[in-house]
């Protein structure tokens, strides 16, 4: 069996990859370092098939005396051959190619893996991330990892070469409100204090405006203690950009070069820019959504006016309570089945909808020819289509008709998948409705409002458009920003406006103001988040994916077993006490 090396140096820094050998190194004596990826043997003749971060190469042992299982790690000597006729592997980048080897050394063993390494079946996701580290040894992963270095290199050339500057800001900061809950970190010297993790270096970009360096950005760690979804985690990483002297349109040409740029480099895919634009109004109006995927051509009408005078209760109720009727064309949807459109209605139901009609169907003998003709016309319906109606208040029909379209478009399998669909949603509102009803803000508490919407901002609030835009691609926001509120006493209006009495207002963000009393540029900036990114270039559907060591659904590490508890005499130092949690029905 082969020896374990121990004091023998084992330096392969320097070696050539595995995966980087061609025909053109036929004849050359090579030094390889790796791990088994699989094994063969063939009566006297063992092959294996020898793999690091760079790919693969066959390796023929032959009167070499060492056993080698899955998984060990080891060095290799020999020379790179062709390989005979017939037995290349067009599936390897290295199948033209062998090593025969004179020398092999076992630099260390391996236990049997809980899951194969090499097969194309992903083991389920709890014991993917339990034992992560072999996870990430499976190639498709090594080149997620890959994949999302050569991101950020992009990035940070592009901001470079437009005289960006990168500053890092704090870990450690203060809580600020930004919509989700702070992660707290205790201070042992200032006891009963905490920092608190930044969900954004929001107010800290905006002080480096005031500061005069004028163009910053940040490839940005951020922490949101929020439930998780598939495409968002408890801490994630964010290019964090802010400019001054700058419009959105400024904002736009910028980030539209580097996605273009991050496309064409990454996927040889050009992109058409200028992308387009779409008012958030517009885009709840036509697609139910916020962040439309326009890869398919579902869209959504507004049939209020066509059923202004209808006789159908369902909607002359709704319609006389201030409420709307959307209606959306399903191409050649006759053929749908009762079940099908069962599960619809179990869709907009699920959504808080109260349900969900259909044309033709049990509606017909409600509305007159007249009616379905114009419901018709209004959603662009032909023969053979189906069209779906919801009748509801505006913001929830808006929700049930977009995961209707959503969900629609999944089952007719509309979806063009080698489409890709960016858009800007912009102006969007500067305040919206939080689940208690009550006045917050859309985006963050900083962004400029329209100075003309201010004046009628007392009567109607959710009225106030807003300096804001988001990135969307596919279905999904890349990233958000918007201009910046840079007068001071506008800045303390909307504070007060969100119900914000002054002497908070001076405790959480009176740096900010006073800061905004020495001369501070117009600015404006936007986070475009990484994850995101790198999970739309790399084909996945899930952000774990895409980050070394994610947490579960529940914020668990289950590698490293996180969170957990600690010490009491380190509770102690910090003067916490831990409360346990009440006992099940007490």
């Amino acid at each position: 069996m082969g020896r374990v090396a121990d004091k023998a140096r084992v330096s392969g820094f320097n070696a050539p990859h595995c995966g980087s050998l061609r025909a053109s190194d036929e004849g050359r004596d090579v030094e390889l370092y790796g791990w088994v990826a699989r094994r063969r043997d063939h009566g006297g003749v063992t092959f294996i098939d020898l793999r690091d971060r760079w790919g693969a190469v066959q390796v023929v042992l032959r009167n070499v005396d060492a056993e080698v299982r899955l998984e060990y790690v080891v060095r290799v000597k020999g020379k790179v051959s062709r390989r005979p006729a017939g037995s290349e592997n067009p599936k390897m980048e290295t199948g033209e190619v062998e090593v025969v080897a004179d020398e092999l050394e076992v630099i260390n063993v391996s236990e049997t893996p809980p899951f194969p390494i090499e097969d194309p079946e992903e083991p389920d996701e709890k014991t993917r991330l339990e034992y992560r580290y072999l996870d990430l040894r499976r190639p498709p992963m090594t080149q997620m990892l890959v994949l999302r270095n050569r991101v950020n290199r992009i990035i940070r050339d592009y901001m470079e070469e437009r005289e960006f500057v990168e500053v890092e800001t704090p870990i450690l900061t203060r809580s600020s409100p930004s919509g989700a809950r702070d992660f707290l970190v205790p201070s042992r010297l200032h006891p009963g204090s905490f920092y608190a993790l930044p969900q954004a270096p929001q107010m800290l970009k905006q002080l480096l405006m005031v500061s005069g360096l004028m163009r910053y950005y940040q490839i940005a760690r951020c922490f949101r203690d929020e439930n998780l979804r598939a495409d968002r985690q408890p801490e994630f990483t964010q290019l964090d950009v802010e400019m001054s002297f700058c419009d959105e349109e400024d904002v736009f040409s910028l980030m539209e070069g580097l996605f273009a740029e991050l496309w064409r480099e990454i996927l040889g895919v050009e992109l058409t820019v200028p992308f387009p634009r779409l008012d958030i109004k517009e885009s709840y109006l036509r697609y139910g959504s916020d962040k439309p995927d326009l890869r398919y051509d579902l869209e959504i009408a507004d049939l209020g006016g066509v059923l202004g005078g209808t006789k159908a209760e369902i909607f002359r109720k709704v319609l006389a309570s201030g409420g709307v009727v959307r209606g959306m064309s399903v191409p050649s949807g006759k053929d749908m089945s009762r079940r099908e459109l069962d599960e619809l209605v179990t869709v907009a139901k699920g959504a808080g909808g109260q349900g969900l009609a259909w044309l033709p169907g049990p509606l017909d003998k409600f509305l007159s020819e007249e009616e379905r003709d114009a419901i018709s016309r209004a959603t662009g319906a032909r023969d053979g289509d189906l069209v779906l109606l919801v009748a509801d208040r505006r913001r929830k029909a808006e929700t049930v008709m977009g995961l209707i379209r959503q969900d629609v478009a999944r089952r007719r399998k509309l979806v063009r998948k080698d489409e890709w669909k960016f858009l800007w949603i912009n102006p969007t509102y500067l305040f919206e409705e939080d689940d208690q009803g009550h006045l917050t803000y859309a985006h963050h508490p900083f962004t400029r409002p329209f100075a003309d919407d201010m004046a009628f901002v007392a009567e109607r609030p959710y009225d106030v458009r807003a300096h804001a835009y988001d990135i969307v691609c596919n279905g999904y926001e890349l990233g958000g920003g918007s201009l910046r509120i840079y007068d001071p006493r506008m800045q303390e209006q909307v504070f007060q406006l969100l119900g914000m009495p002054l002497d908070l207002i001076r405790e959480r963000f009176g740096t900010l103001l006073e800061a905004f009393t020495y001369g501070v540029p117009p600015h404006g900036g936007i986070a475009p988040g990484i994850d995101r990114i790198v999970m739309m270039l790399g084909g996945t559907d899930n952000i774990r994916d895409v980050i070394a060591f994610p947490k579960t659904q529940s914020m668990s590490d289950l590698m490293l077993g996180a969170p957990s508890e600690v010490d009491s005499q380190q509770l102690d130092e910090l003067r916490i006490r831990v409360v346990p949690p009440p006992k099940s029905g007490s």
